[in-house]
């Protein structure tokens, strides 16, 4: 039997719906970030108020911070289904792919390929590109102009036998399609290509199984997901040992700073177990208890998943029934997640999106860095498009509030 979400268990988890400010504000700029649940708030909290101070030195508080920093990294990767060694915290997914490009442009040669597509977000894809300027050769695995998609059959015919790496996307930011990365993955495996996947707008809807979906870097962000302002990166040991060292050369003997050459943020680090908390909490809740974290994580993402398809069929059954609104990427709920961009007839992107602020409803307006993917599809990216995104926490009177908004400003 399926179970269902018990709404005021999860809203009860996250004091922003406490907050008297934002009484009566539908939260629908979740792809932006999301609320913090409350377990990440209280580890934040303690950890300022009890070992602010370097981690891992001798003093007991010291090794109490240490500690803390290495539970949130052993759970995280027992979440995503990885070895702890394989997970790295940054300081944002955007640094991230940063580090990652200069470690690759020093493996890489003259006349090396990578593919990239122009459904990403930049921050998956100019890093790449900037590679250029080394004599690495950039392919673009290019996007459906009327639909934003990718044709997973025209990929084969862009891998060639100097073809080094193929960096995509789980989740478009824009049109929201999930895309099959275990099958692309295994595509480029098979063909000696190694693979960077952005799950940035992926992740909030339930982490993924890593270990699963084959990639051999795969990449979020915390805030978009329930925690701190950090960066998960996830490199398979196999990877991280052909790309090496990043950060200090006397730190090669700690592979989780091995990619953070700034140095973790400690506070933050020990306070992104809080998601796990919440997780497990919401996880126990809901189902009997297990042992397996892993079956623990498969539920949780189902739990999440099932609570959002209902309230996105009901909001793109209206967006695509409405003669003055134009929807990107699939009407079909079941191929995407739930974040809805929207075009305005009448009005500019901007115009619409003050009318909805106006009216309780948090949302934004603009390309969401998603420049080259509305240029391909015709969309001026300096008006871009009204973006109503949301997570499990979105309450059903919401996309009502919602919907009478859209309403009334059309």
């Amino acid at each position: 039997m399926a179970v269902s979400l018990d709404l005021a268990f999860v809203r009860s988890q996250f004091p922003a719906f406490k907050e008297p400010s934002l009484a009566d504000q539908a939260f629908f700029d979740n792809a932006g970030g999301s609320y913090a649940c409350q377990a990440v708030i209280d580890h934040l909290n303690q950890y300022y108020r009890e070992t602010k101070l370097q981690p891992y030195h001798l003093h007991p508080a010291a090794q109490k911070a240490g500690a803390q920093m290495d539970l949130a990294y052993q759970r995280l990767a027992s979440y995503l289904n990885v070895k702890t060694s394989e997970v790295h915290l940054g300081p944002s997914s955007s640094q991230n792919t940063y580090v990652l490009a200069q470690a690759f442009g020093k493996i890489l040669k003259a006349g090396d390929e990578i593919i990239v597509t122009n459904q990403d977000h930049e921050a998956n894809i100019g890093v790449w590109r900037a590679l250029e300027a080394r004599g690495i050769v950039i392919k673009e695995w290019q996007v459906d102009a009327q639909t934003g998609s990718l044709d997973i059959g025209e990929l084969e015919a862009l891998f060639t036998k100097r073809t080094k790496l193929l960096a995509f996307t789980h989740c478009s930011n824009i049109v929201a399609e999930i895309n099959p990365v275990a099958e692309i993955c295994a595509r480029a495996k098979a063909a000696g290509v190694a693979t960077v996947v952005d799950g940035v707008s992926f992740a909030g809807h339930g982490l993924p199984d890593v270990d699963a979906l084959g990639a051999d870097i795969y990449l979020f962000s915390l805030y978009k997901a329930y925690g701190t302002h950090l960066g998960v990166m996830v490199i398979r040991d196999a990877m991280a040992d052909k790309l090496g060292n990043q950060a200090h050369y006397f730190n090669k003997a700690y592979r989780q700073k091995w990619f953070v050459p700034a140095g973790p943020d400690h506070a933050q680090v020990a306070a992104s177990r809080g998601v796990l908390d919440y997780f497990d909490a919401l996880h126990d809740h809901h189902f009997e208890t297990t042992d397996s974290t892993t079956e623990k994580a498969q539920r949780v993402r189902g739990l999440l998943h099932d609570a959002e398809q209902v309230l996105l069929s009901k909001l793109l059954s209206f967006v695509n029934q409405h003669p003055k609104l134009s929807l990107l990427g699939p009407s079909d709920p079941a191929k995407r997640a739930a974040t809805v961009s929207i075009i305005p007839k009448g009005q500019t992107s901007q115009e619409l999106a003050q009318k909805l602020v106006d009216q309780g409803i948090i949302c934004g307006a603009g390309h969401f860095y998603a420049v080259r993917l509305l240029d391909a599809m015709g969309v001026d990216a300096n008006t871009g498009v009204v973006r109503l995104s949301f997570v499990h926490y979105t309450s059903a009177e919401e996309i009502d509030q919602l919907i009478q908004a859209l309403e009334y400003s059309l």
